[in-house]
């Protein structure tokens, strides 16, 4: 492990530690540290049926039993917290807010809200939203480890287009060697639907997670009866999410809604992931054609399905 990341991971700690005032002794200009208020959010918001024992808040935390005891008796003694013998085990002390305890969280937690929303005033909104992103990030790479389906659907904003041109031509020269025509033929069709745009019938849908673009796809006008999907894009980091079947279900939904009869797609038999959910969302194969194009001989295919 390298020292220099070990020094920048701590360097960040310590920024994060004095950006929340852990360091205070009390917290939100409060007569309550920080452990403190954390339980009572903790409490506040458990479910009603299922209120939480001291033990059931140590687990959560991850806080040591005989700390955290301490400061439920206090948090008690102060009359903000209730315990309570639980239905069928009167050894179990469930925790719930007094009333005098919701009055004094609701001003935490009003007070918690407004710094919040300071902190962030000072940004514009895209920057608020790759800070929010990478909050989320950090979430998922030293959380649970699980890869969450926390990916949001847009329009597509200044630089998406760009974006998405040079992700197709990397992804695709990267999994399946194609040469650099096939990024000039995307660049193609993107800047015709850019320059050719009608919003009453054509849209493109933008796939963002953790202020990053991981996937896209269009919906073009073939005809009066006809759409035509168009350059589904799915980043290798969100495979697993659902995003590909999602995206293709909200062009199914477009176009219908546009009055659509029918919806084609022109793909390669290379792209099995794509097939698969195309065949999923009740497409048919309706011809297919050898071809050599971007350094490959491919089987072209037209799929379609009515709506």
């Amino acid at each position: 492990m390298s020292e220099d990341r070990i020094a920048q991971f701590r360097e960040f700690n310590r920024f994060h530690t004095r950006l929340i005032g852990a360091l205070n002794e009390h917290l939100l200009a409060s007569d309550y540290t920080l452990p403190q208020v954390r339980v009572l959010y903790e409490v506040a918001n458990a479910p009603r049926k299922a209120p939480p024992s001291a033990r059931d808040l140590g687990e959560a935390l991850g806080m040591d039993t005989g700390y955290l005891s301490r400061i439920v008796t206090g948090l008690a003694e102060e009359g903000l917290i209730d315990r309570v013998p639980s239905d069928g085990n009167a050894k179990r002390l469930a925790l719930t807010l007094s009333d005098k305890g919701r009055e004094v969280f609701k001003g935490l937690n009003d007070a918690s809200a407004k710094e919040a929303a300071t902190m962030l005033e000072g940004l514009s909104d895209q920057e608020q939203r790759e800070l929010i992103g990478a909050m989320w990030k950090v979430r998922r790479l030293l959380g649970n480890g699980t890869n969450e389906a926390t990916f949001i659907l847009r329009d597509p904003e200044p630089g998406d287009l760009g974006w998405i041109t040079y992700q197709h031509g990397r992804l695709y020269a990267k999994e399946y060697g194609w040469d650099w025509t096939f990024e000039a033929l995307v660049a193609e069709i993107v800047g015709q639907f850019a320059k050719t745009y009608d919003p009453s019938c054509e849209r493109c849908w933008v796939a963002e997670r953790e202020g990053e673009v991981i996937g896209s796809v269009f919906v073009v006008r073939q005809d009066d009866d006809t759409a035509k999907l168009r350059l589904l894009y799915v980043d290798e980091s969100a495979r697993g999410l659902g995003l590909g079947r999602r995206l293709v279900e909200e062009t199914l939904r477009f176009a219908r809604a546009k009055g659509y009869k029918r919806m084609i797609l022109w793909t390669n038999d290379v792209l099995v992931s794509a097939r698969r959910i195309y065949e999923a969302a009740r497409f048919e194969l309706l011809e297919e054609e050898p071809h050599h194009s971007f350094g490959k001989d491919l089987v072209g295919q037209v799929w379609g399905r009515d709506l």
